[in-house]
């Protein structure tokens, strides 16, 4: 039985606002409105390669495998799980960075730098010591960095292979020099600031990288136990599963993940592009269902 257009925008358009809740908070439209429609200078231009990566659907399978390669970094993950929380408010920890990443992408640079600044804030309150005894502060720029590398090469992979407008080359190395913008303002020395200083100072990274017991719990929460509705599980795990596949192959092996090899290509990207496709059909839906006529 045909789908009545009217009832296929009312569906598209409720989608939208179910995901945009879940991502972006109660307060999501009130921040949209302020991040978008508050006049001012911004960071970043109109036709930027980093307003482009940001918003798009690929940023669902992006930003999983970049906590997943996060997790490699033992100081990093203690200080993760022993202060962000994200295992008792998961999808609070989801909203606040959401809305961090849009803010320092569309918002104004006033409200972009005061982002930055209540981070730094929350950063310099937040110290321990590992299992190892070793200690940290989240505030020193080397794990920053860590942070700030891990990501952008996570959105950057994920982009180029399900994004809806893939970067050229040069596009690229500006995205990673537009992101190194944010790196600074949260207490980054020197972030990368081309693709190929990029990949360089990952490679620096993986003499401190290794598969701790926090690691192995925490690909475990992200990959097997999320905490989503039962409905959503078979979506959820397309996402994931692409996740995995955009890691460098090296960040797979020692997490213990598995490959698969040509069916990366022939089943899992099929269903990367269809799960990040429909994101993009509702989040579009309900940007039109909020323009005025």
């Amino acid at each position: 039985m045909a789908v009545l257009p009217g009832a296929l925008d009312a569906l598209r358009e409720r989608a939208g606002e179910l995901l945009f809740e879940r991502v972006a908070g109660p307060d999501g439209p009130r921040n949209r409105d302020a991040i978008h429609n508050t006049p001012g200078p911004r960071w970043f231009p109109q036709d930027s390669p980093v307003r482009r990566v940001h918003g798009d659907s690929a940023m669902f399978v992006g930003g999983l495998s970049a906590l997943l390669l996060q997790s490699l970094h033992p100081v990093a993950m203690a200080a993760v799980s022993a202060h962000s929380g994200f295992r008792g408010d998961p999808w609070g920890r989801l909203q606040r960075t959401s809305t961090f990443l849009a803010t320092t992408t569309y918002g104004t640079a006033e409200d972009a730098r005061s982002a930055c600044e209540r981070v730094k804030g929350v950063h310099a309150r937040i110290r321990g010591v590992t299992d190892e005894g070793v200690p940290y502060r989240a505030s020193d720029p080397h794990l920053l960095e860590w942070v700030h590398v891990a990501e952008t090469e996570s959105f950057l992979r994920a982009h180029q292979r399900f994004g809806s407008q893939p970067l050229t080359e040069s596009e690229c190395s500006r995205y990673v020099a537009e992101t190194a913008r944010i790196a600074e303002a949260l207490g980054v020395i020197s972030p990368p600031r081309s693709t190929q200083a990029l990949r360089a100072r990952l490679e620096e990274y993986r003499a401190e990288l290794r598969c701790t017991p926090q690691a192995r719990e925490t690909t475990r929460y992200l990959l097997l136990r999320p905490p989503i509705p039962v409905l959503a599980l078979p979506f959820y795990a397309a996402l994931a599963a692409n996740a995995v596949a955009v890691l460098p192959r090296w960040a797979t092996d020692e997490l213990g993940l598995p490959r698969w090899g040509p069916g990366e290509r022939w089943v899992l990207m099929p269903a990367g592009r269809a799960a990040t496709g429909l994101i993009g059909w509702a989040m579009r839906g309900l940007e039109d269902a909020k323009r005025p006529d």
